[in-house]
Order: C-alpha cells, then sequence, then structure tokens
C-alpha cells in the first residue's frame, strides 16, 4: 500500500492507494511521501475539489468489506454534487433499513471521494464519521452550496 497527503480547507488526508485504486481516505498525515499515478491523480483532484474546480471525481476507487456496504457506496456515488438525499432514500433503493444504511455511511472508507456527506438524516442534519465531526460535513455540504444555514 502507497499513501500520499494532502492539506484542504478541511484538514490534512492522507489518500491510500493499493493495487491501482484508492482504498482508504482518512484525516490526519501519514507523514509518507507516496508516489504513484493513482495518488497524484487524487491529491489533485483533491486539490481541485478544494479550490471549488471540481464537482466529479474520476478515480479508481476500490470499497473493501461486505457486499451491502459496497452497494451503499455505490448509491452514495450517485449523489450529485451540492445534493443531498437521506438515509431513508437509500434504504429504500437497497431495500434495507435505514440504520443499517446508516452505518455503512459511517463506515464509508473513502470520504468526499465517496460523498457521505451528501447523506442526511429524516430530520435533517446527522453526524459524520470524518475528523469535525459534523461541523466538517457542514463545512463540506457548504463548499458544494447544498447546505445553507
Amino acid at each position: 500500500m502507497l499513501q500520499a497527503d494532502v492539506q484542504t480547507q478541511f484538514g490534512p488526508l492522507t489518500i491510500t492507494e493499493d493495487a491501482g485504486a484508492v482504498v482508504r481516505l482518512s484525516w490526519g498525515v501519514s507523514g509518507c511521501a507516496g508516489r504513484s499515478g493513482v495518488l497524484d491523480a487524487a491529491a489533485d483532484q483533491l486539490r481541485a475539489y478544494d479550490a471549488g474546480q471540481l464537482e466529479q471525481f474520476d478515480l479508481p476507487l476500490e470499497v473493501r468489506g461486505s457486499q451491502f456496504q459496497r452497494d451503499v457506496c455505490a448509491a452514495m456515488s450517485e449523489i450529485p454534487f451540492g445534493e443531498t438525499i437521506t438515509y431513508g432514500d437509500i434504504a429504500k433503493r437497497l431495500d434495507a433499513p435505514a440504520q443499517a444504511v446508516g452505518q455503512a455511511c459511517g463506515g464509508n472508507p473513502i470520504p468526499i471521494l465517496i460523498p457521505c456527506h451528501r447523506v442526511m438524516g429524516a430530520k435533517g442534519l446527522t453526524g459524520f464519521s470524518g475528523a469535525g465531526g459534523v461541523e466538517t460535513k457542514v463545512a463540506l455540504l457548504r463548499h458544494e452550496g447544498g447546505f445553507l444555514i
């Protein structure tokens, strides 16, 4: 596995690549200076997103986990930039309980690139598993113009 760090307004991020695909994005600095075409492209695209110049990522992603986790991540990946849907919306699509969808969203190994921040509770804003919690979720949604408070 290779890792590279990128600084964003949402905090420092570490991108992890394995076998030619991004497999993890986490908050914090790894201290690693890995280089590959995938890592370079991911860092460039995250910087462009951060600068407001990119709305859709085009990277090889691999979600490791159960089929349900992969299905939820696939559903989240379809949410357009600047829009939100609810856990219940995904649950209906997958014929699964909303709580299970919420747990899968919280276990998203590649946040931002797979936009779990675009998923809301039935009554509005809910938690976020990334550093900074719900404040980071709000910052990401505001960045995309999808959250106005």
